[in-house]
């Protein structure tokens, strides 16, 4: 929250045909890799492009998101880009439009190339069928009103796994029993699966050891030079100053504590509760 940004911001999805996505499931730890880079490096090109925007540096972060609602296996990256670039040889701010970030269409392709050119370099485009290049790359553009909104939107999936204990309705004979919504309804639905088949559903959305799924760049990565501050007062100094800032609370960390004695606890193990109850009942 400390790193929010004052004016408008993107988010911004890269998805990869459905086609892909079995062959993507048995190499996650090369392609995820894979998928950031493609799109990170297409969003930089966006940026850098005189058409669109024109800066050398724009900031963005993105987060590697890989379940359905249904726990279906459904890869894809979400971006919470800054609403412009910085450009380092004039020291100014160029921003982007307000409804759009790029053309959606100029991005899926180049992104498809992109990736493409990235499995490549991984040593795995020979072993995917080439027919399924044919197939489009999705890429979606949704405007932020500002920072703190964009972060709201995208904060359960950095801090949620596949599936909340509380749509889980019950395990019973081997079935487990769980709510979930289709797209654009707000309508519960039931959906009913083999213990087993759940538990396959599931622990396929389990990331590599040690894989980073939240992931900076630009002048947004710890390893730039560029101080978040000089750029705040550059994008205040684009927009004359009309621009609203965003306000950060700084709170105290709040750490569970013993019940009895008040004392702060620690912990020591973690056991997801719906595994156990599976393993229980299955």
């Amino acid at each position: 929250m400390k790193r929010q940004l004052p004016g408008h911001h993107s988010m911004i999805t890269f998805t990869v045909p459905q086609q892909l996505r079995r062959f993507i499931r048995g190499h996650v730890k090369k392609v995820y890799s894979a998928l950031f880079a493609a799109s990170a490096d297409r969003l930089k090109a966006v940026a850098q492009n005189k058409r669109f925007i024109g800066g050398d540096l724009p900031g963005f972060f993105g987060v590697l998101h890989t379940w359905g609602r249904q726990l279906q296996y459904h890869p894809h990256i979400h971006y919470i880009v800054s609403g412009g670039a910085l450009s380092k040889s004039h020291g100014t701010w160029h921003p982007s439009q307000v409804s759009f970030f790029a053309p959606v269409k100029v991005m899926s392709k180049i992104f498809k190339a992109k990736l493409r050119d990235e499995f490549k370099r991984i040593g795995l485009i020979d072993t995917i069928d080439h027919q399924l290049w044919r197939k489009n790359c999705n890429v979606n553009c949704q405007a932020m009103n500002n920072c703190h909104e964009s972060i709201r939107y995208l904060a359960p999936y950095v801090f949620k796994v596949a599936i909340a204990n509380s749509r889980i309705i019950k395990v019973e004979d081997g079935t487990v029993f769980f709510r979930y919504k289709n797209p654009h309804s707000r309508r519960w639905r039931t959906m009913e699966l083999d213990a087993m088949e759940f538990m396959r559903r599931f622990l396929q959305h389990v990331l590599p050891t040690g894989f980073m799924k939240v992931r900076y760049y630009g002048f947004m990565s710890p390893a730039s030079s560029v101080d978040l501050e000089k750029v705040k007062s550059l994008i205040e100094l684009a927009y004359g100053f009309d621009v609203a800032v965003p306000e950060f609370d700084q709170q105290e960390d709040a750490y569970p504590t013993c019940p009895y004695c008040g004392g702060k606890l620690e912990v020591r193990c973690w056991i997801h509760p719906l595994i156990a109850r599976i393993a229980e009942y299955g």
